[in-house]
């Protein structure tokens, strides 16, 4: 790439001596550019972005140190080194020349060796400015990278924090990263619904303090959370004391009755555990699942700024039916469920039972715990 100087002088013979005089500069590459007057020479400066000038002082229409000035005005050309050429009384010219903003200047006629290593290090000078244009270039570059990365790493946190509303931090975690898809994407599959709730809650509620209330709550639900992480289930809702779970969505879970059931046995011994220490406090209450599964269309609803992520479908009904059922400390199965734990749990037929919502009876098992378990105690 050659490196651009431009010569204005409005006597043709005087470029050419500078240009002779320059010849030595081959080595950088120095391609010569010339203006008879300043007006012309802005427009090669603009045009052909030297990389120096050479200027005339005396010149019609505009001298040197106006063509110098516009070249200081502007903030494209403010560190062009310019070099001012005057056949008049250097002393008084170089102070006009350092005050329009020269960088050097040179006295006709023209030294040849001092013109050349004037403009060498001019020449040098301006190709550290390049490296600086550059860098600062270059710097602006990265910065306007990195606010977009910032960006983008806020609204993935922004996005997990609302995917951890519904899935364990594992699931959440692996969606932010890419590694699954779009929970919040409508599709219909094949999942197991839990439905848990306290029994004689709303009789707990209505006598008790509401502090009283919401810290039994809070240990209720910081159980579940805990229980729903180490089974990776999905929080549908929290309603009080009913808690909505589902399992294979979004992670595709081929033992998602199984993990349904686990689950289930583990909140029961817990919150049995809670429900001893809230006796103690005067406060009586009891705990039952209803659990099934089948399939169901998954998805977001609600609006913006404000939305769930909820399974819909009959299963969803039976499995909150279920539970209604269930007497304190039982975990009652729809018949699906129990045929896909076929030999792997424990039940007690519980008989056909006539459900709201379902125009015949469903027949339902009382779980008792998993086989193996029961197998391990025998021996």
């Amino acid at each position: 790439m050659s490196r651009k100087v431009l010569i204005v002088d409005d006597e043709p013979h005087i470029r050419a001596l500078v240009e002779q005089a320059l010849e030595d500069l081959e080595d950088l590459g120095i391609e010569f550019l010339s203006a008879d007057n300043g007006e012309d020479a802005l427009r090669l400066i603009v045009g052909e972005r030297p990389e120096l000038v050479v200027l005339d002082v005396m010149m019609p229409k505009m001298n040197g140190y106006e063509v110098c000035r516009a070249i200081r005005a502007d903030p494209a050309t403010q560190l062009l080194p310019v070099v001012m050429v005057t056949a008049l009384d250097p002393a008084e010219e170089r102070l006009l020349g350092i005050e329009a903003g020269a960088d050097d200047f040179l006295a006709k006629p023209i030294n040849q060796p001092e013109i050349l290593a004037r403009v060498r290090s001019l020449l040098r000078i301006r190709s550290l400015h390049r490296k600086v244009e550059e860098q600062a270039v270059q710097l602006a570059e990265w910065n306007a990278k990195l606010q977009d990365r910032v960006a983008e790493q806020l609204a993935q946190l922004e996005r997990l924090a609302r995917l951890r509303r519904f899935l364990s931090p594992k699931v959440a975690d692996m969606i932010v990263a890419g590694q699954l898809d779009d929970p919040l994407a409508t599709r219909r599959r094949e999942v197991t619904i839990m439905f848990v709730d306290l029994r004689g809650f709303t009789a707990f509620s209505d006598a008790a303090a509401p502090e009283d209330v919401l810290a039994v709550l809070r240990e209720y639900h910081r159980e579940i959370g805990r229980l729903v992480g180490v089974h990776e289930g999905t929080i549908e809702h929290f309603a009080g004391d009913g808690v909505m779970v589902f399992f294979n969505d979004p992670v595709e879970q081929p033992d998602h009755a199984e993990r349904a059931v686990r689950m289930a046995l583990s909140l029961r011994t817990d919150v049995a555990a809670l429900a001893d220490g809230w006796r103690q406090l005067g406060h009586r209450l009891g705990f039952g699942v209803g659990i099934a599964t089948g399939y169901a269309s998954m998805g977001r609803i609600g609006f913006e700024g404000r939305a769930d992520y909820a399974a819909i479908g009959s299963v969803v009904n039976l499995s909150a039916r279920l539970c209604e059922q269930a007497e304190d400390a039982q975990i009652l199965l729809a018949p699906r469920t129990r045929s896909r734990l076929e030999g792997s749990v424990d039940v007690r037929d519980g008989g056909e039972v006539t459900m709201k919502g379902f125009s015949q009876p469903v027949r339902v098992a009382e779980l008792i715990g998993l086989v193996s378990a029961r197998k391990a105690e025998g021996q």
